[in-house]
């Protein structure tokens, strides 16, 4: 039986800038349910206006406060790069500043900003200010996974205003029991991690894998969404082990890996993989080959890292590719921000997110009467060319798209694979893949 050891959950308010990578698409529970806390969720249903006022508000929600700002400005660009792509100008360049200009089907379009930080009592706080306080007809965002969960439950009794995702990753905000208005135009944290079980057992002869991750839902997705394949495929992995987010000593976990697996799924982000490493090359398993989380190999951490991230195969939603849409992207993004860090998974999150939402308010002429029904039913069908690909959505309005596997060569993430229209379920059958548990500290397993 594959042992799980849990610690308590202690994240640092003083996490250095490379830690806030370790929470992108933060946590959930691990059956799906959230925290609403303050009776949020339990608040009226605002007044219906349909952009009768002649503006249509749309609210972005991101985390722009506490140690993960940094994941919220990324997404804050990739958002306003898709406003500017469809006719906007920036009201300023701040990561709280609107936009002007822009106008659909004769109405203006108005940006209201709210900021969360990637807890779900703080999102659910900005998504009730931006509904109910700003009444915007819609909502693109969260950042982070068990916030995506509390505005899931939050988007149930408030049906006459749309719900767009922002880079929320938690598997069960559209996997089961979803809202009928809430849309996921981006892959979620199993979905993230397809192929890259098939491609450590058959393409590097990985026969035995220990995992490592960070206590919370991201992970568990993260190292579900990896054993699902690995397993089918013959893989066994003895061990998983879980650590509090932001660890900085990980010696007593060291300890316990089994010394006989032929690499480590390493699950953290930031400087929690910074400080995994260097410890891991002071043990017994030092120069085990690593497998690396979606967000694990990210360029701050690739540099981090130095001569030790050379080899290390990932896999995630996002790739340098060789498209206009994925030049014609990064031009925008450098030319609107030229501090801008190179196209990554929240911007480009974002910017497919907001410009799903763009498209589906230019096609139905901004008309959103009648209970948003004309909006959802036209986000329901759409389907979008990304910075990294095709989307589109399943029956519960989640994405399918394209995955990456790709390898750090010469420090940088070189991709060798990619793996398309990876559906929620990673190829099993809906109804058996439902009924199994969610992914958590146990699930799924294969000693």
């Amino acid at each position: 039986m594959t042992r799980s050891r849990t610690t308590t959950r202690a994240a640092s308010a003083t996490l250095l800038l490379l830690s806030t990578l370790a929470v992108a698409a933060c946590s959930s529970s691990s059956d799906g349910s959230s925290s609403t806390g303050g009776g949020i969720a339990g608040s009226a249903q605002k007044d219906s206006k349909a952009a009768g006022d002649g503006v249509i508000k749309i609210g972005l929600l991101s985390t722009l406060d506490g140690p993960y700002a940094a994941l919220g400005q990324a997404a804050n660009m990739g958002a306003k790069v898709a406003l500017v792509d469809a006719g906007a100008t920036l009201d300023g360049t701040g990561d709280r500043n609107g936009i002007k200009d822009l106008t659909i089907g004769g109405q203006k379009v108005e940006l209201v900003v709210e900021s969360s930080d990637a807890t779900p009592d703080a999102a659910l706080a900005a998504t009730q200010r931006l509904v109910e306080k700003d009444d915007v007809d819609v909502v693109v965002g969260p950042l982070s996974g068990d916030e995506g969960l509390a505005v899931k439950d939050y988007a149930k009794q408030h049906l006459d205003t749309t719900f767009v995702n922002g880079t929320s990753g938690a598997q069960n905000t559209t996997l089961r029991d979803p809202a009928p208005n809430f849309f996921r135009f981006t892959t979620d944290g199993a979905q993230w991690m397809a192929g890259l079980g098939d491609y450590a057992f058959t393409d590097l002869g990985y026969k035995k894998v220990v995992t490592l991750g960070e206590d919370y839902s991201f992970p568990y997705d993260q190292v579900g969404g990896f054993m699902t394949q690995y397993c089918a495929a013959g893989g066994q992995v003895p061990d998983k082990i879980w650590v509090p987010l932001g660890t900085k000593d990980f010696s007593s976990f060291i300890a316990t890996m089994p010394t006989d697996v032929d690499a480590i799924l390493v699950a953290l982000g930031g400087a929690d993989v910074l400080n995994f490493t260097k410890q891991i090359d002071q043990s017994p398993l030092a120069g085990k080959p690593i497998l690396g989380g979606s967000i694990a190999v990210d360029g701050s951490v690739v540099k981090g890292l130095g001569e030790r991230a050379e080899g290390i195969v990932s896999a995630g939603p996002v790739a340098e590719l060789d498209t206009p849409e994925y030049k014609a992207y990064a031009a925008q993004l450098t030319k609107l921000f030229p501090n801008a860090a190179p196209p990554g998974l929240f911007d480009v999150g974002y910017y497919t997110e907001m410009k799903a939402t763009l498209d589906a308010l230019n096609t139905i002429g901004g008309k959103l009467e009648d209970g948003h029904k004309a909006l959802n039913e036209t986000l329901s069908g759409m389907q979008v060319v990304s910075p990294s690909g095709p989307v589109k959505l399943d029956e519960n309005r989640q994405a399918i798209a394209n995955n990456y596997i790709f390898q750090v060569t010469d420090g940088a993430s070189k991709m060798i694979k990619t793996i398309p229209d990876v559906n929620q379920t990673l190829g099993m059958d809906r109804a058996e893949y439902v009924d199994q548990p969610a992914n958590d500290r146990d699930h799924p397993s294969c000693p």
